[in-house]
Parts: structure tokens; sequence; C-alpha cells
């Protein structure tokens, strides 16, 4: 019985190690020397779009970051330009789905989000955020950067020609008051800004420019349209351009915009108004209706780098926001305090914000100001 048992018990062993070796997998076969081994599956990145839609403030990058964008990625850049964040809100409500990047100021990213126009950012394809100074990241009007990586900072005040003038306009009388701006009657122009232009009459009259108050409001109101008939234009894209060419004394207008015209007329300068103004700063978005979110992205980190950022900078006049790039931008720009502006002038500027529900009062009173 035993040796029957033992033998059975062999027996069943040796067929399990036959169906072992049976089911034992091959193994792999390895490159002899000099043998190139098979290529192993890698994930692979997403392909760009051909072409990239950048609808952009007029004259707001140097083309030659286009070009060399182009040459190292092969993505063709095609840009449009807007006058105001109000064009560029129209323009996107009114249905326009071309465009892959866009550049709203700091209280239009809010209005945008709130209004579930932007798409949130995948920081995954945009590591060069790590450069942008930490003061600029999580802000008030996008908080965590979900939605807006800032592009450039900058002021809003006056410009002028400083061949006519002994002293600067370094007050928003020079644009406001009776007595003062009557002298310049036809020679100054306001920017085509309802939030610009009323937060400037605002300022001129001591109340915040974000004010929600109706009677301030009104106030500012009957201020610009005293002021119309001496205004020659409302325009945000061609002031600087109107005193190189003598058609223009004062701008109310953007800091950039000045110095960058400054380089080519040495008349042209630029100065904060005492009381105070606008603090802002410009974002790159990528609109929701986008469908070259990932190429976009490649293109936003393409910017932070360190070289491209100072190369922005050096050909706007504008204040960057990217630390990094600083070791890169002209010294007489990085030194010039009406570009970064010491922290007692800070102090008295304001960023425009989003009002809310009064926003309606305010374009009612731009279109009767306009009307009048």
């Amino acid at each position: 019985m035993k040796r029957l048992k033992w033998s059975l018990f062999l027996t069943m062993l040796l067929l399990l190690v036959l169906i072992g070796c049976q089911t034992k997998e091959a193994p792999t076969a390895t490159p002899s020397a000099g043998e190139t081994p098979p290529p192993t599956a890698e994930p692979t990145e997403p392909e760009l779009a051909k072409e990239l839609h950048v609808f952009n403030w007029s004259e707001y990058i140097d083309p030659e970051i286009y070009a060399d964008f182009e040459a190292e990625y092969g993505v063709h850049i095609v840009e449009d330009t807007f006058a105001s964040n109000e064009d560029l809100l129209a323009k996107l409500q009114a249905g326009a789905t071309g465009y892959d990047i866009i550049v709203p100021s700091d209280y239009m990213v809010a209005i945008m989000i709130e209004l579930n126009l932007l798409a949130e950012l995948d920081y995954n394809n945009i590591p060069n955020f790590g450069n942008i100074d930490p003061k600029f990241q999580d802000p008030p009007y996008d908080p965590g950067n979900k939605y807006s990586v800032p592009y450039q900072w900058g002021t809003t005040g006056i410009g002028y020609n400083s061949d006519e003038f002994d002293e600067p306009p370094e007050s928003w009388a020079y644009l406001f008051d009776p007595e003062t701006a009557s002298q310049y009657a036809g020679q100054m122009s306001m920017l085509n800004d309802e939030r610009e232009a009323i937060g400037a009459a605002l300022k001129y009259l001591g109340y915040s420019l974000n004010t929600i108050s109706e009677q301030e409001l009104e106030e500012a109101k009957q201020v610009l349209i005293q002021q119309k008939e001496w205004v020659k234009t409302y325009d945000s894209e061609q002031y600087e351009d109107l005193i190189a060419a003598n058609e223009l004394l004062l701008a109310h207008g953007w800091s950039g915009d000045f110095f960058m015209a400054a380089e080519e007329d040495e008349r042209i300068w630029y100065v904060i108004p005492q009381e105070g103004g606008v603090i802002w700063a410009d974002n790159l978005c990528i609109p929701k209706s986008s469908k070259n979110q990932h190429t976009a992205e490649v293109f936003v980190n393409y910017l932070l780098q360190p070289e491209v950022g100072a190369k922005i900078s050096n050909f706007t006049w504008y204040a960057s926001p990217n630390k990094a790039a600083e070791a890169f931008i002209d010294a007489e720009i990085l030194e010039e305090p009406a570009i970064y502006p010491p922290p007692e002038v800070l102090e008295k500027l304001e960023w425009i914000r989003d009002v809310g529900d009064k926003l309606p009062l305010y374009e009612r009173i731009w279109t009767e100001i306009k009307a009048e």
C-alpha cells in the first residue's frame, strides 16, 4: 500500500513539473553585442497645432518673438489687436471662437472667470511659471493663477511734450481743472476706455477709482463732460504718435507707450500724477473656446523664459512680472522710477477691480459722456 501511494505521488509530481514547464514564458532574447535593442513604447506628447491665434493689445510684443517661436516649434502665430478690455470682452461674447491666447487686464480676468470664458491652465505645460515674481502670483483677481499668467505690468498717467512745460504736469488738474486744462484745449487726449477715463476723474476728485457710490460717479461724469470741450480725441492706440506729430501736448495713457515713443523722440516723457492713479497687470489667458490649448500653453511657457521675458520689456518699456528676466532687462528700464515706482508712489496706486453689479452704471455713464 505504501509503495503504491508513493508511486502515485511521484507520478502526480512529475505531471505538475511538466505542466509548469509548458506554461513558463519563453525568455526574452538578449541582443548580441552591437545589435540595437528593440524600441520601447514611450508616452507621446500631443502634437502642436500648425497655427496659433493671438488677440493682443497693439504693439505689445517684439515681433521677433513670434518669428523665433515659429522657427523653434514650427507654429505660425497670427495676431489681431484690440483697443480696450471692453472691446475684447464684447468680441468674445459676440461669439468669436478663433482665438487661442488673449491678453486681458486684471479686472477683466475676474469678469471673464465669472462669465466662464476662460480655460483652466495645465501648469504641467508651464513649468517656467516659477520665474514669476511671488508678488504677482496668487493675485486677487485670479486666486491661485488658475486661469491667468501675468504678462506685463505698469501704470496709467500723463504723457507730455517736455519742451512745452517748465515743470512736469504732475497732477490730474492738467487734464480736468478748468483754469489749467482749458489752456490745452484741443491739445489733449483721453484713453478710449471707460474704467481708465472715469477712474482718472475719480482720482482727481480724491475718490477711489473703484467706487460704487452713485454720487461720486455722478461727480466724475460731470468732470468728464466739462472736459470734453478741451479733448481732441479719445484714443487708446496712437496718442503717443500724436504727441510726436505735435498734434497733442498732453495725453492720458499707459506708461510703456510713452517710454517706447521716447526712444525715437526725447521730447516725450511720462509722469504718474501726485494724486495717484492706476497700477495694472495684463495677463496671458486661454479662451475656453480654444481648440489648441496645449500649443497655447507651450507658447505661454516660451514667453516665460528669462531672456524672452526681458525681450518683451525691452521692446514695450513696461515692467516685467518675470523676476528671472530682470537680469536681462536694460538698466535704463529697471532704474527708471516711472516704470518701476518706489514704495511711496506704489502706495498711491490702485488696481482696477471688478465693481460687480455697478458695472452697468459705469457703462451707462461712459455712453452718456461720449454722447454729449
